[in-house]
């Protein structure tokens, strides 16, 4: 069965640290983009950090020097390391796997998504 799952969303303190995490399986991952997304009621899913299949990785400015994306692929798991959190972060973290090398910008070019894990940082 194909399929990611995402774990590791709390509640934090302003300032805390997290790290999300995101098995898959039933795919070759290795071959596949990735990608972190996040959202909050009555808005947009946004783009939080995006990797290749070549541990290429690009960030949301607002997250730039705060979140670290990796990829294991020997562990088949996808992580977010989330630092120096800030309230705006709050929200339902997704990972979503694109079948290309380099990683959409657009959610909608994203295949396969986990059901969310979700990340609350209070002041």
């Amino acid at each position: 069965q194909v399929q990611l799952v995402e774990s590791g969303g709390d509640s934090v303190q302003t300032g805390g640290t997290l790290r999300l995490s995101c098995t898959y399986s039933g795919f070759n991952f290795s071959t596949y983009s990735m990608g972190w997304f996040r959202q909050v009621p009555g808005k947009e899913r946004e783009g939080v950090a995006r990797i290749s299949a070549g541990y290429y990785t690009t960030y949301a400015d607002s997250v730039k020097g705060r979140f670290t994306i990796s990829r294991d692929n020997y562990k088949k798991t996808l992580y977010l390391q989330m630092s120096s959190l800030k309230p705006e972060d709050t929200g339902m973290y997704y990972c979503a796997a694109a079948y290309t090398y380099w990683p959409p910008t657009s959610p909608g070019d994203y295949k396969l998504w986990g059901q969310g894990t979700q990340v609350t940082v209070s002041s």
